[in-house]
């Protein structure tokens, strides 16, 4: 059986039982592919499905509804050489937008043959886009108007925007694709932004609080007044995954990387398997924000002093601050050494990452919370509870983080504001220098986040203090929940 088979593509009858063809189809068919077997047995499933729900009135409304949205055939994934599949010419790498040639996703009617990437734009909110067509408060065909939308800042093109290796994690030309592939846009086909850049003012109260104190001062251009309103730069970024490029990053071979990626989301996307000549994959994962203090041309100036912190996610502390870790503390350090870096005449930047609790997501951080309060909550076994739950310590997977620092055009950093030894290690393996490394100041480390942090230190972070010793991290504790109401377990 082949893709083009009468089978695949046409309306199945309706009946109360998987059609007979279908039935000896899987029972027969040695030659076919599992993915592809799964995928009849899918429609197998959905004809008994149908008729099922034919019997009821409320079909007769529900079928009009989905036949105004969709016709009748469902195209569970697509193959090479079919008549669906006439991707526009993408050439990851290449050293310009026009040989690169656009990154196109959209299944809308207008642009579903000319696909020439997996997944669906918005990573992690393409999902309620996806509901605000069920719901019917957007079109499945609507295309955005994106008049005015150009950055604030022209970014100027740097080399690595052409290196396939350096870049396999987001769109080098994912921000200004009106004056990149306007042509495209007029002719119908639905190419979308994966980045964003404007400007802003942000008030941060640890920044206010810095200019009541005196260790940071107003200069009206960049910290504009008392209340500590500051300019910024902001640039949101999207991921677009190269697989050949994440495959490397992660010493993996690609086969194996699609394979895992289809297996553990579901089988949402067959095309990783399918669609081998489809190289770039949109995943539905959260991306990162940019923010630059200072001229965002002093960014990629060699000449120009960077003080740099990458920000992994915590949005019990760096929103409702929590005090049971040091993300909020150190976070808005960053943004003050940011700042005085760029009122002295370099570049300040901060770079916040969506990787809630290590990427593990906030449900597994707070299971580990429970458990370690419930047992002691010692430094020494910092790490065992997340392993016990989360089966691995880590899965921000720093290796990909880099991506933005070659999109910026940064080639060295003289100021680090960051203790990680992953964060360090990945940007000097991608052949950028960090000239020195800025530890949290022990004044703005909360007492009950001393078990992560003395943790991390002796697990391999940056410091230039105390490194405690393993009889020491026993005595390390963080704050019981005595006198808190507990279930009994």
């Amino acid at each position: 059986m082949n893709a083009r088979d009468p089978l695949w593509h046409s309306k199945p009858e309706i009946r109360s039982e998987p059609s007979a063809d279908i039935v000896k189809t899987l029972s027969t068919a040695t030659s076919t592919t599992p993915l592809r077997m799964s995928i009849l047995a899918t429609a197998a499933v959905s004809e008994t499905t149908e008729s099922r729900r034919s019997s009821t009135p409320s079909s007769v409304s529900s079928s009009s509804v989905l036949s105004q949205k969709y016709n009748d055939r469902v195209i569970l994934t697509t193959y090479p050489g079919q008549n669906v599949a006439n991707p526009i010419h993408l050439q990851w790498g290449a050293a310009n937008p026009q040989e690169r040639g656009p990154i196109v996703v959209s299944r809308n009617r207008e642009t579903l043959k000319r696909r020439n990437a997996i997944g669906a734009h918005g990573g992690s909110y393409s999902f309620y886009n996806a509901l605000a067509v069920a719901a019917g408060d957007l079109s499945r065909d609507f295309r955005p108007d994106l008049t005015n939308t150009q950055p604030t800042f022209d970014f100027p093109y740097q080399p690595t925007w052409g290196d396939p290796l350096k870049i396999v994690s987001l769109d080098p030309f994912g921000h200004d694709i009106v004056k990149h592939f306007g042509h495209h846009l007029q002719a119908g086909v639905d190419v979308r932004p994966s980045m964003a850049i404007t400007r802003a003012t942000m008030r941060v109260a640890e920044i206010t609080d810095a200019l009541r104190q005196k260790s940071l001062r107003v200069d009206g251009n960049i910290v504009l007044n008392d209340s500590g309103d500051v300019r910024v730069t902001k640039v949101a970024v999207d991921p677009v995954w190269y697989l050949p490029g994440i495959a490397d990053r992660f010493g993996v071979d690609e086969t194996t990387l699609r394979r895992a990626l289809f297996e553990h989301t579901g089988g949402s996307y067959p095309e990783l398997i399918t669609r081998t000549d489809l190289s770039v994959f949109l995943p539905p994962v959260g991306g990162l924000t940019v923010y630059i203090f200072g001229p965002p041309e002093c960014v990629s100036d060699p000449n120009v002093k960077l003080a740099l912190r990458i920000h992994d996610e915590c949005n019990g502390s760096d929103v409702f601050q929590s005090d049971i870790c040091t993300c909020r503390p150190y976070l808005t350090f960053g943004i003050e050494e940011a700042l005085k870096e760029a009122q002295a005449g370099g570049s300040g930047v901060v770079i916040y990452f969506r990787k809630e609790g290590r990427a593990l997501g906030e449900v597994v951080k707070y299971l580990v919370y429970n458990s370690r309060k419930r047992s002691g909550d010692t430094a020494d076994k910092y790490f065992q509870r997340t392993e016990a739950i989360a089966g691995v310590r880590d899965m921000r997977f720093q290796a990909l983080m880099p991506d933005i620092l070659h999109w910026l055009g940064i080639k060295k950093i003289d100021r680090m504001l960051s203790m990680s030894n992953m964060k360090h290690d990945a940007i000097v393996e991608q052949g950028i220098p960090i000239y020195e490394r800025v530890p949290i100041p022990d004044h703005l480390i909360p007492a009950d986040s001393r078990v992560e942090i003395d943790a991390k230190i002796n697990a391999g972070y940056f410091t230039t203090g105390k490194q405690h010793s393993e009889t020491d991290l026993k005595e390390i504790r963080g704050r019981g929940w005595q006198g808190w109401e507990d279930v009994v377990h």
